[in-house]
């Protein structure tokens, strides 16, 4: 009877699992599966599975390093396109996309969430988050999104207005979210949020516009918020919310509360889940000129500062300023990296960093103790850094309170957003750098307002000028700026290895793989490999698509893939363009061996400067170029530049016009994006920016005719 038990046991599991439908690649159980695997120690141990990419920055080190090396120098002219997928948005396209087991999740503008197939190279599911159109003039570098953290079967998204999503990865269907920030003031969320130590940790924008910077952990299963970290004191008058801001509030002076302060963590993280610390990059003040929020100076912490914090309960460990008295718009939320080094024969774990002020940090991330900063782009503003007391050597005219200053790097930085990496074969770092430089000067008329970009500031934050002020100028910086470059920094050297020279600025964030290889793409519409050890261009691949977004590359059955999606946009792309035209947001996977056609878009239509006739005196024309300053200028291109992935208005058509006041004043494009200014023009407003913009588009139509260009 015990034998007959037993086989009547297996037969019927043998016919239960016999029956079982089979799962299939890309199926909701497919996903369910794979994604909730994705747990904590799945995370901590990334780099153990290096076909999938499963975090931002690759693992919690944030090094975007692959350990695959199936293409490398010797094959990789047979690279070609496996497969493409059209988004469809016009907007920018920052994003770095998750893949586990084929399965592809991504942002794309206004926050909406895509997951793809990647076997097929087909859309799986869509998630719209549905932000308000109004939401889109509170960030204020276009309505762009830098990916998701996933996590037991879900994936978490930031959204513009402000709210953190857990989303169902299989079905795409919501299943909790929060608001992390008050909605009448000027917040916005544009970058990843990751998941460390089962927290869903976000931080947020708009120190432009008067808010004060924080950073927030949930719990991942329920969305219960579970600590918050505040990046700058309040209101010294209410109870400092831990011992970290009542430290901070004494290098603060005047009510600075008032201006909101700034130092919003709206970008780069890192973890070690050994030390159980949380590395944070702060922002830049609110307002910009430190007299002005702070006028009795100071170093105004936590402003341009990296915060190391604890993860259980968000207290601070240690931190470090990069950029005291930050004046120049000199965030440090720029890419951190995790990694092991050999300094002076000493093993130390440290966390690099290559901010907006020009200088590359390595610091002990146990500790905070900063081991070197070198110049890493053309420095000015400061001769160098202390390393005993880590302080910036400030030149006299930095400050620009005496004199207008041309100060380099300027306010995009000389590394902005765009993730760089760190390949420990060749012991490089490759930073997507920039060279720039601009006037700074004070404001002599500056009085706060209460909405809109700048507050506190007015237009001019950081190319402000004081008539009564002589110029300091900068002869090293010379020929049009800003120019891009992608740089190999070696961390132990303290110096550049190699440097590419781009044709145009605000390239992509990097890849390298321990093949040696480095993918970047261009804003001009390439998608390039280098070998990691000199520079040398391998392969190059035209999108016709501006690229902002960083590479990712990963195993699918076996075949090693990489991607980039492509979509022009942000902060620079909303104004200008370096391609013929702007082509909606595509993703773009390679492989070796394939041919696949790239994707056909339909030609825009060529658009004239507007040809309709004003009878405004040049004072009304002058009113309305400071009106358009003021309100318009943020997003659209100057008359008859050509503009970005915004239109320039000049290249209007007379329907536009007709309807300008309903556009402006009632909201008509809200859902667009288009601000509704309503409460912030009179018709009058309106009207002398209308006439402004055409007055201009004729004199520019006037002098393309006669060819004086």
């Amino acid at each position: 009877m015990k034998i007959f038990g037993y086989l009547f046991f297996y037969s019927y599991f043998f016919i239960l699992t016999a029956c079982r439908p089979v799962v299939q690649n890309g199926s909701k159980e497919h996903i369910n599966h794979i994604t909730s695997q994705v747990d904590d120690e799945r995370l901590v141990r990334g780099d153990e599975t290096p076909g999938d990419w499963i975090t931002h920055g690759r693992n919690y080190s944030e090094n975007r390093y692959s350990e695959l090396q199936q293409i490398k120098s010797t094959n990789i002219d047979s690279l070609g396109l496996a497969w493409s997928l059209v988004l469809g948005s016009r907007r920018g396209v920052e994003a770095t996309p998750l893949v586990v087991d084929g399965i592809m999740f991504l942002t794309g503008s206004w926050s909406i969430v895509y997951a793809v197939d990647c076997r097929k190279g087909t859309l799986i599911w869509t998630y719209d988050p549905e932000v308000p159109g109004k939401f889109g003039e509170k960030a204020c570098c276009d309505v762009v999104n830098r990916g998701l953290a996933m996590y037991r079967g879900s994936v978490f998204v930031g959204t513009i207005d402000g709210r953190l999503i857990s989303i169902d990865a299989a079905t795409g269907v919501p299943q909790w979210e929060v608001v992390t920030a008050d909605t009448s003031k000027y917040y916005s969320i544009t970058g990843a949020p990751r998941v460390v130590d089962g927290k869903v940790v976000i931080g947020n924008g708009g120190a432009e516009y008067g808010v004060r910077g924080y950073v927030t952990a949930y719990d991942a299963t329920s969305g219960e918020q579970i600590w918050r970290f505040y990046t700058v004191p309040g209101n010294p008058e209410l109870p400092f919310e831990n011992p970290a801001m009542e430290m901070a509030a004494k290098t603060w002076t005047g009510e600075w509360w008032k201006y909101g302060g700034g130092g919003t963590a709206w970008d780069a993280m890192a973890y070690d889940p050994e030390l159980k610390l949380l590395y944070v990059g702060t922002g830049n003040g609110s307002p910009w000129v430190r007299k002005y929020r702070s006028p009795g100076g100071g170093d105004n912490l936590f402003l341009s500062s990296i915060l190391a914090l604890h993860v259980e309960d968000g207290q601070l460990a240690w931190y470090y300023q990069t950029t005291p008295g930050e004046s120049w718009d000199y965030t440090a939320t720029q890419h951190m990296i995790l990694t092991e080094l050999e300094i002076k024969e000493v093993s130390r774990k440290v966390l690099m960093q290559a901010p907006k002020n020009g200088f590359f940090y390595v610091l002990d991330r146990r500790t905070g103790e900063l081991l070197s900063a070198d110049p890493y782009v053309y420095v000015n503003w400061a001769q160098g850094v202390d390393l005993q007391s880590g302080r910036p050597l400030e030149n006299e005219f930095s400050r620009y309170e005496k004199v207008n200053a041309m100060i380099a790097p300027n306010y995009e930085g000389g590394h902005n957003w765009h993730p760089m990496a760190y390949n420990p074969v060749t012991g490089l770092v490759y930073i997507p750098a920039l060279d720039n430089g601009s006037v700074y000067g004070a404001d002599p008329n500056w009085k706060s307002h209460e909405s809109g970009f700048a507050v506190g500031n007015g237009w001019n934050a950081a190319t402000g000028y004081d008539p009564d002020k002589p110029l300091v100028t900068d002869s090293l910086i010379k020929g049009p700026l800003p120019r891009g470059k992608l740089i190999a920094w070696d961390p132990i050297k303290k110096q550049q290895v190699w440097q590419i020279d781009h044709p145009t600025p605000w390239n992509a964030g990097v890849l390298t793989t321990a093949s040696g290889l480095v993918f970047q793409g261009t804003t001009d519409g390439h998608f390039v490999a280098y070998d990691g050890e000199n520079g040398e261009k391998l392969w190059d691949a035209f999108l016709n698509i501006g690229v902002i977004a960083s590479p990712i590359t990963y195993l699918v059955d076996g075949i090693q893939y990489v991607t980039i999606v492509a979509g022009w946009g942000g902060g620079v792309g909303q104004k200008m363009k370096f391609t013929d035209h702007i082509y909606p947001g595509t993703i773009f996977t390679y492989a070796l061996g394939r041919k696949s056609p790239y994707p056909e878009y339909p030609k825009p239509q060529q658009k004239q400067l507007i040809e309709l006739r004003t009878e405004a005196t040049e004072k009304e024309i002058a009113r309305g170029a400071s009106l358009f300053t003021t309100y318009c200028a943020l997003c659209h291109a100057s008359i008859g530049s050509g503009g970005g992935n915004i239109p320039d208005l000049g290249y209007s058509s007379r329907e536009t016009f007709q309807s300008f006041h309903k556009i402006v004043r009632e909201g008509a494009l809200l859902s667009l994006g288009m601000p509704n200014f309503g409460g912030r023009l009179s018709e009058q407003d309106v009207t002398l920016i209308r006439n402004y913009i055409l007055a201009t588009a004729e004199k520019v139509r006037k002098r393309n005719s006669s060819g004086d260009k």
